[in-house]
């Protein structure tokens, strides 16, 4: 009986002694990450200079030419409107009016908003399309086909910097879509690249950030976290700052890729949380949102955890930064205003829908999306200012004279109440061969 109990005292003992090591190991289950800048498993491939392209040109519409705007508009470049992804257009252009300026159908579902310059409207869809409008009366203007498109292409001059489920990134020509480069990443890509100086960067699903140039297509460093990537870098300076899935947010040197700093956030005494959703930053500070929903804002400089708060259900929305104040929510259907030095909530509103993505200010303005449609409340008070029946990830973008709304496969363009006057736009019907390549 005694050899029994001793026995099992031993078993006991083993088994916590086992759990202890355990929970050692996972307390200590943080990557520091590394730098590379010899890669031997990415592939590049280039245009032919003869063709300057790397395959079959995109399908084009015959009415495809271009038109001078009335007057230029400002870009909307890169998901989140700028490097710092933001999600903010500061002018004032009041509630979108009744009627739409032009509305399109996108072949697809848009998870991440379009981007525009220069009188053209880019967008991706999840059916893996990536399509060109004119800005003025939505006629498409090219199309190509690949595979899946959750993230937004980034406008980089005369080029476009496009990602896919597929491993890919692409240099297209932005005026006809012609693929000029090539990488195959081996690794899913959600991420939206965001180009500086001819440097476009992106993270991929085996942990890895890249610096590629946009002319060529040369990586010129990767970094690994350690764990997987789906959001996009944010950009302040030559600080480049990426989140993952290890709990993680890393902030690098964009000029060669060497660690500033990596902070690691726990969920609870056993476990780190898991970061979708990209960093935005106002240069101080850095907020993003954790998978349980917690809403986490660093030291922009240190690393150093400022304040955290929470929202209801899964969080997967990258904040949105204006006005002092940090947008964001989550699938449990609430949707939250922070104050960005302190994470002091100023209010909070009931959409009665899950929020899956990226806020949208405009001027005074907050727009949201639910699986359904689209809210805006004013920023100060939270008092709902406006309301539409569609909607599903991002409610869309905008530039100082326009709205362009991504309500799932639908893009509709409309005016605020306060936009400047512009002229009006008769909408071209597209003959029959147009319509049969706009369907492909």
């Amino acid at each position: 009986m005694l050899k029994k109990i001793l026995l099992g005292l031993l078993a006991f003992v083993l088994l916590v002694t086992g759990a202890g090591a355990a929970y050692l190991l996972r307390l200590n289950d943080r990557p520091e990450g590394h730098l590379e800048t010899s890669l031997t498993d990415i592939s590049v491939s280039t245009a032919d200079p003869a063709t300057d392209t790397l395959d079959e040109p995109a399908e084009t519409t015959t009415e495809a030419r271009d038109e001078p705007e009335e007057k230029a508009e400002s870009c909307w470049s890169v998901f989140g409107g700028n490097p710092q992804r933001t999600n903010f257009q500061p002018a004032n252009l009041g509630r979108p009016v009744a009627k739409a300026r032009w509305a399109r159908g996108t072949g697809g579902l848009m998870e991440y908003g379009p981007t525009v310059c220069d009188g053209r409207v880019y967008v991706n869809t999840l059916e893996g399309h990536t399509r060109a409008y004119d800005a003025r009366t939505g006629r498409l203007l090219w199309s190509r086909k690949g595979g899946a498109k959750p993230s937004s292409p980034a406008i980089a001059g005369p080029r476009l910097v496009v990602t896919s489920h597929d491993g890919t990134a692409q240099g297209l020509n932005a005026a006809n879509g012609k693929v000029l480069w090539k990488i195959d990443a081996r690794a899913r890509i959600e991420s939206s690249p965001v180009v500086i100086d001819d440097i476009a960067y992106f993270g991929a699903t085996d942990g890895r950030l890249f610096a590629v140039n946009v002319r060529t297509g040369a990586v010129r460093w990767a970094y690994d976290t350690g764990a997987r990537v789906n959001s996009s870098p944010s950009v302040w300076g030559d600080r480049i700052c990426i989140s993952n899935y290890g709990g993680a947010v890393f902030c690098l040197r964009r000029s060669n890729g060497a660690k500033l700093w990596s902070t690691y956030v726990r969920r609870n005494a056993v476990s780190y949380e898991s970061f979708y959703a990209s960093p935005a930053t106002d240069g101080r500070r850095i907020y993003t949102i954790a998978r349980t929903g917690k809403v986490v804002a660093f030291d922009a400089r240190s690393g150093r955890v400022l304040w955290t708060q929470y929202t209801s259900g899964y969080g997967y929305a990258t904040p949105a930064v204006a006005h002092g104040l940090v947008f964001t929510g989550g699938r449990g259907g609430t949707f939250h205003a922070f104050d960005a030095a302190s994470g002091h909530e100023r209010w909070r509103r009931a959409v009665g829908g899950p929020i899956a993505a990226a806020p949208l200010v405009v001027g005074n303005l907050v727009f949201v999306s639910t699986m359904g449609r689209t809210l805006a409340f004013d920023v100060r008070s939270g008092e709902t200012a406006w309301r539409y029946g569609g909607g599903h990830f991002i409610p869309g973008v905008a530039t100082d004279r326009l709205y362009y709304f991504s309500f799932s496969g639908l893009l509709v363009v409309k005016r605020g109440k306060n936009s400047p006057k512009l002229e009006a736009v008769r909408d071209r019907k597209p003959n029959a061969k147009a319509k049969s390549k706009a369907k492909s």
